[in-house]
């Protein structure tokens, strides 16, 4: 398994991965220690999490570090992901009793309770874009509930799925409460049948989801899916362009442009449409394309080689004419060709940001890195 830096292309560090056996030994640890943990008293795991927590905090440099080296997010977006990791350890710690309580319900029976048991080993399937945090906010909440979490993280960000099983180890959780599978993609779905996990949580593509669903189900076990997303960024009539064009291009390029939640449509009322389209291109034309670690960059690299150009689609209906089309000939508005162009990136997978329109649709596009 390797770490390789999308900044230069560099290999970082090669991981051993853990066999199949290895790795089902772990889920078996798993199991025995969540008849442990289960046990402890809530007011210590809210101890160990308020650690967890300081932890981070105590190794924000290091870990923010190690994100922008191994998926190319900028440094001061990696600082923030490590700060909301730290804060979910303390917002969980001091909530959870009340979350976790027990209540009477109102029912024709006698007396009718809601109580909430913990289920076992909880696996985490989590993607590469946001490291830390989106196995934080499983993991954080589960282990406080009780459960134990096997984390299976994407392969290109090994070195912090091994720091976060270290965070969890250093604050003082038993071993086996937190275990990190250094295992393939390819391997997923058969730790699903492993009889200590009793549910599993995945954040990915949908074709993942589909997968992993039909898998949990043929096993009754329960899952939590997240997948994709195609958001709308709506602008009313009555909206200042100027203004909301800044907070599109933002939600737009949040985390490189590599989120599930970013904005990916832009539907304008027509009245402020042209103004809104050439605000959002001089707002992309002025964005700093380059080294993640530089304080100055906005828009690191990709993550990955091969990701796609297009951010932005137009509706489902147009979208072929819009893509083969407009690509070909559209017309490039300011901040592409011909218009103010951002800085050039300085890292092989960068992109620069450009508006395209397309077909009379408006498609927020990047262009090939030189």
């Amino acid at each position: 398994m390797q770490a390789i830096n999308p900044t230069t292309g560099e290999l970082i560090r090669e991981y051993r991965e853990h066999s199949e056996t290895e790795a089902r030994d772990l889920l078996d640890r798993a199991g025995v220690s969540f008849e442990v943990w289960r046990d402890v008293p809530l007011e210590a795991r809210a101890a160990l999490m308020r650690a967890t927590g300081a932890l981070l905090r105590a190794r924000r440099d290091e870990l923010a570090a190690l994100a922008t080296d191994e998926m190319g997010k900028t440094l001061t977006a990696a600082e923030a992901e490590v700060d909301k990791c730290a804060a979910c350890c303390d917002w969980f710690a001091e909530r959870a009793a009340l979350g976790l309580a027990s209540r009477l319900i109102a029912t024709d029976a006698g007396r009718s309770f809601v109580r909430y048991d913990p289920l076992g080993v909880v696996l985490a399937i989590m993607p590469w874009n946001f490291p830390f945090w989106q196995v934080f906010r499983c993991a954080v909440p589960a282990l406080m509930a009780g459960n134990v979490v096997a984390l299976k993280h994407a392969s290109g960000v090994p070195g912090a799925a091994l720091a976060i099983e270290r965070l969890f180890r250093d604050a003082g959780l038993p071993e086996g409460v937190f275990t990190t599978l250094m295992v393939p993609a390819s391997a997923a779905e058969g730790l699903i049948e492993h009889p200590a996990v009793r549910a599993v949580s995945l954040t990915g593509s949908e074709q993942a989801g589909i997968q992993v669903a039909a898998r949990a189900g043929r096993a009754l076990k329960k899952c939590v899916l997240e997948l994709g997303g195609s958001d709308a960024f709506i602008v009313l009539a009555d909206a200042d362009p100027v203004e909301t064009a800044a907070a599109a291009a933002a939600a737009r390029t949040v985390n490189n442009g590599q989120s599930c939640i970013a904005a990916k449509r832009f539907i304008v009322e027509q009245p402020v449409a042209e103004r809104f389209e050439r605000a959002l291109a001089e707002r992309m034309a002025a964005l700093r394309v380059g080294d993640p670690r530089r304080r100055e960059t906005d828009i690191g690299p990709l993550a990955r080689a091969g990701g796609p150009r297009i951010l932005l689609r137009p509706h489902r209906a147009r979208e072929h004419r819009a893509r083969h089309a407009g690509l070909r000939s559209g017309d490039l508005w300011p901040g592409g060709r011909g218009g103010a162009r951002p800085r050039r990136p300085a890292c092989p997978r960068a992109r620069e940001p450009l508006a395209l329109r397309a077909g009379g649709q408006r498609v927020d596009a990047r262009c090939r890195a030189r």
